[in-house]
Order: structure tokens, then C-alpha cells, then sequence
């Protein structure tokens, strides 16, 4: 169940940074930073970074389940 949710989060976090360094080519049309953060914080993929990164994180040093 750990792997698991590990390689679930590893998925998740890799999609999300992708995207969220994708989108920093709109900094070079002319968006400022302020306007970047408001353009990604209305974008679904880059929420996944940090749910990977939580689910990364429970994976390693989340309680141990007993089976």
C-alpha cells in the first residue's frame, strides 16, 4: 500500500511540476509573477504537485498500517 501511494505521488507531483514549469513561459509574453500565480491557481494539473508531494510524504513517514 506504501509503494503504491508512492508511485501514486511520485505520478501526481511529476505532472504537476511539469505543468507549473510549463507555465512559466507566460512570465516571457508579459505576465508578471502575481499574475502567474492567480493564472496557475486556476489550473486543475497544477494542483497535483502538491498532492504528490503530501501522498510522497505519507508514503514515507505516514503510520505504518497493520494488515
Amino acid at each position: 500500500m506504501r509503494f503504491f501511494l508512492l508511485l501514486l505521488g511520485f505520478g501526481l507531483a511529476c505532472i504537476g511540476g511539469i505543468s507549473i514549469i510549463a507555465y512559466l513561459n507566460l512570465i516571457t509574453t508579459g505576465l508578471t509573477f502575481t499574475e502567474y500565480l492567480i493564472f496557475i491557481s486556476y489550473k486543475i494539473e497544477c494542483y497535483f504537485f502538491p498532492v504528490g508531494v503530501i501522498l510522497i510524504w505519507f508514503s514515507i513517514y505516514g503510520r505504518k498500517w497493520e494488515w
